[in-house]
């Protein structure tokens, strides 16, 4: 009996680190037109309230992973509980927009701390043959995040203001964080990951992300050879990971599973399929707010179209991956993504909330029927003693497909907005530059389509069979 109450124990403070740190995510693209209006501040600069934080996760998840497995993963969880409901409080104190991102990377850190243990713990917690329950149920904490963030977040900012978005995690999580310094394990029991780690991989692997991030949110105020240096810098960081990550004996990211066709296509497939939503989630919350002129609360209603028709269509993908593969049903995830880019690539000044709402919906649609078949079917075909470094790198995968989006979506709207304007940003935007910016929407959302259907093609070459070693 209480092996069971500390399982769940163990499970429900997993559950609130998962739920606050997917509810920040969604709610936080509601705030950005507010956060902009309220510095000033450009839509590329702007762009960096989300970026910050998914660069920091993205960059440090496998060292806190590593961390872990040293000095105790319960120890980290609790520790990055703490970090991220401080850095919550950093956040709504900002008194600038430069304090705001800092506070972000901060909160981004006790962020990267939960995600790289939570799993662990609640494998370490519960039995074998209960362990598809646990990590099921911590799946509907992730998807309650994702749904009430949108709508929970317009109201929010709506009634309050930006600020009380990140003052809501506060006290949850500084009240979990105690918990779970009494209540989680202090030590492994398993230490199966060598203590070396990669660290000029993972030093390398930083200042590539770091770089690629500051060239797509910087590159339009770039001369063009700046770019064509910037260009060649990039390929020099690449040349010299890929020629560390050969030479290392426990490298960051495993090469040599990019020679295992089924890893690598869908670990590509799942950057696109994130990168593609992104340019939808950052967007179209400034369409609703600037063109259709709605209030945070409806826009928040709007938005919660896609996790909505995510939720009601992925148990169903996920039971149909069983019979038909993933080869199908990824790939026509991803066409529907594409079809769903292209009807938003249509919206203009006198669309309704219902017209949007299917377009977003079709996204959602698309995300749900791609993401599980892919994500099964890469770990499916795993060995056991790869498994949770496959599960990292898609992990990894996913949040780069985000930061790509984001800075993507930004440099390509900035770009044909600006070059139709005369010269403007978003933050100068107005009634009179509405057919502008539908315009710059326009091409965007074109080119985030274009990237879809090559993601489609892609994803058509994976192997048939389902759960065989190749």
């Amino acid at each position: 009996m209480q092996a069971g109450n500390k399982k769940w124990r163990v499970f429900f403070i997993v559950a609130v680190g998962v739920f606050l740190s997917t509810l920040d995510s969604s709610m936080v693209n509601i705030a950005l037109p507010a956060i902009m209006a309220d510095f000033h501040s450009t839509l590329l600069q702007t762009e960096w309230v989300v970026m910050a934080y998914l660069l920091t996760i993205t960059t440090s998840l496998l060292f806190f992973g590593h961390l872990a497995d040293r000095l105790g993963r319960g120890r980290i969880y609790s520790l990055g509980m703490m970090f991220f409901a401080a850095g919550s409080l950093f956040c709504a104190m900002s008194h600038s927009f430069m304090w705001l991102i800092v506070s972000r990377f901060f909160q981004a850190g006790g962020a990267a701390m939960m995600m790289s243990t939570g799993p662990a713990l609640i494998k370490q917690a519960f039995p074998p043959q209960q362990l598809g329950r646990g990590q099921g149920l911590i799946g509907i904490a992730v998807s309650f995040g994702l749904m009430s963030g949108p709508s929970l977040g317009g109201v929010l900012i709506h009634f309050f203001s930006w600020r009380s978005l990140f003052l809501l995690s506060v006290p949850i999580g500084l009240l979990a964080g105690v918990a779970a310094i009494f209540c989680l394990p202090r030590h492994n029991k398993t230490n199966g990951l060598p203590n070396n780690f990669d660290w000029h991989g993972g030093l390398l692997w930083l200042i590539l992300l770091v770089s690629a991030s500051l060239l797509l949110t910087h590159g339009n105020n770039f001369s063009l050879s700046a770019l064509v240096a910037s260009g060649f810098f990039l390929l020099l960081l690449i040349y010299l990971f890929i020629k560390t990550e050969h030479l290392a004996v426990h490298p960051v990211f495993p090469l040599v599973l990019l020679k295992q066709r089924y890893f690598s296509i869908g670990i590509t497939c799942a950057l696109i399929s994130f990168l593609v939503l992104f340019f939808a989630l950052i967007l179209i919350p400034f369409y609703l707010s600037n063109i259709l002129e709605f209030d945070p609360s409806r826009i928040g209603l709007v938005m919660l179209a896609i996790p909505s028709a995510a939720l009601l269509f992925a148990p169903a993908a996920g039971w149909l991956a069983d019979y038909v593969g993933a080869k199908i049903l990824s790939t026509l995830g991803l066409a529907l993504l594409a079809l769903s880019l292209f009807l938003l690539s249509g919206l203009d000044i006198h669309d309704t909330v219902f017209t949007v709402w299917l377009k977003l919906g079709c996204l959602g649609i698309g995300q749900s029927l791609f993401l599980s078949p892919n994500s099964s079917s890469v770990l499916g075909r795993s060995s056991k003693e790869q498994s949770g470094t496959v599960a990292a790198l898609l992990a990894t995968a996913r949040n780069l497909g985000m930061m790509l989006g984001i800075g993507l979506s930004g440099l390509s709207f900035s770009f044909f907005f600006r070059r139709m304007s005369g010269g403007l940003d978003m933050k100068d935007f107005s009634p009179a530059y509405a057919d502008e910016f539908i315009s710059a929407l326009h091409s965007s959302f074109v080119g985030a389509m274009a990237i879809a259907l090559l993601g489609m093609i892609i994803s058509w070459q994976r192997p048939a069979k389902k759960l065989t070693q190749e």
